[in-house]
């Protein structure tokens, strides 16, 4: 299971950077930069909110031991919630108004990328070894592993 965490989190990594690309080259139109980026905002969420609600439980009752570990995880989602929170806001706002609205977006998903690396690697080295053992995986891997193709 840590593999599929791992994989999980590379491929966040690589929308993010793809996002990131596109809005920094103007690649694509700004419609589709915004469709885009609530499209990962969307993706990420799912992860956490799969995370918070399936892995974690049960890496709790398998593992107790794991409990400020696993506290300072959710933590780091609150954090990465207010973020995409603003990212949403920025990007309605950009939808509405028409106007190039990309480079506030822009800065926003550049920190975003700083605090999504951190977390992902101390999330994978704190609890690998947890999701390696002998933690049954209830309903929550699908949402975790598998947050959508958009």
């Amino acid at each position: 299971m840590s593999r599929q965490l791992a994989q999980a989190h590379q491929e966040l990594r690589r929308r993010l950077g793809e996002i990131r690309t596109n809005i920094g080259h103007r690649r694509l139109t700004d419609d589709v930069l915004l469709t885009h980026c609530l499209a990962f905002c969307a993706a990420l969420t799912s992860h956490h909110q799969g995370e918070d609600d399936g892995m974690f439980s049960q890496l709790l009752r398998e593992r107790p031991d794991l409990a400020p570990t696993i506290a300072k995880l959710v933590e780091d989602h609150g954090m990465i919630t207010s973020i995409l929170s603003q990212v949403r806001e920025l990007t309605d706002r950009a939808t509405e108004s028409h106007g190039p609205a990309l480079e506030a977006i822009g800065r926003e998903l550049d920190g975003l990328a700083a605090i999504m690396e951190s977390h992902f690697r101390y999330e994978e080295r704190a609890i690998s070894a947890a999701l390696d053992g002998a933690v049954p995986d209830g309903d929550w891997p699908d949402t975790v592993f598998g947050f959508g193709t958009a």
